[in-house]
């Protein structure tokens, strides 16, 4: 009777990495089962849904003011949230849209007799909208955020997962009213289409886990060589 060898264990192993897995509809997904169908998104796939952009610290903005080019000028938010400029004084930009800061420009500058004023604000440059991306990804940070971004993208612009990432043990954190909230979500389940590629928003932690059992099996791979002698001489 063969005995149950390290370097038995090993193949089987690698047996079982070299499986398969097909794709199946589920909810919210249809499998195209002749690949050359697969139709082209229309014009509506290709936007994806809106979501308000927000001015936070340290973000730069460019303020202009119709008719009147001398207030004209670009602002970086302080790291309170805060601008100041001649006429409007100190106001808090945290958190508005680009277009709520122009109408608070506005309504400062009518209190200071300035008629008819007609500000238009833009976002030069954001790093207040950021997520951070942790755990086993090749290049955990921070990450910008815009209303495109999904998990996976997110794990993409992380340059992707480690070897030793655990797929199934991905954890998104955010604060929602004030509470702090988790979900747990499968990357392999996702990229085969089980469910949705969940949206990212500015402030959320992705953590990515660790497979400890992926670590043991690059250990034993590492050390086979030095075993394979014996074992074979064991097997025959």
């Amino acid at each position: 009777m063969r005995k149950i060898t390290p370097a038995l264990i090993l193949v089987v192993a690698l047996s079982a990495c070299a499986g398969k897995t097909s794709i199946e509809s589920a909810p919210g997904l249809t499998v195209v089962q002749d690949a050359s169908s697969l139709p082209a998104p229309e014009r509506a796939d290709l936007v994806a849904s809106d979501r308000p952009a927000l001015i936070g610290p340290l973000d730069t903005i460019v303020v202009e003011v119709v008719n009147i080019p001398d207030f004209s000028r670009e602002i970086q938010i302080d790291a309170s949230g805060r601008i100041a400029m001649p006429l409007v004084g100190t106001l808090d930009a945290r958190g508005k849209t680009a277009e709520e800061l122009a109408r608070s420009i506005e309504a400062a500058l009518r209190a200071r007799f300035v008629k008819d004023p007609d500000v238009v604000v833009n976002i030069k440059s954001s790093v207040s909208q950021v997520a951070t991306i942790d755990g086993q990804v090749v290049e955990p940070g921070l990450y910008p955020v815009t209303n495109q971004m999904t998990l996976m993208r997110a794990i993409a612009s992380a340059k992707g997962l480690t070897e030793y990432a655990r797929q199934n043990d991905v954890v998104i954190l955010r604060t929602v009213k004030g509470q702090r909230m988790a979900a747990l979500y499968n990357v392999g389940a996702i990229r085969r289409g089980v469910y949705a590629d969940p949206a990212i928003y500015a402030n959320d932690v992705i953590v990515v886990g660790d497979s400890p059992q992926r670590r043991l099996f690059r250990d034993f791979v590492a050390l086979s060589p030095l075993l394979s002698a014996p074992l074979i001489a064991i097997i025959r």
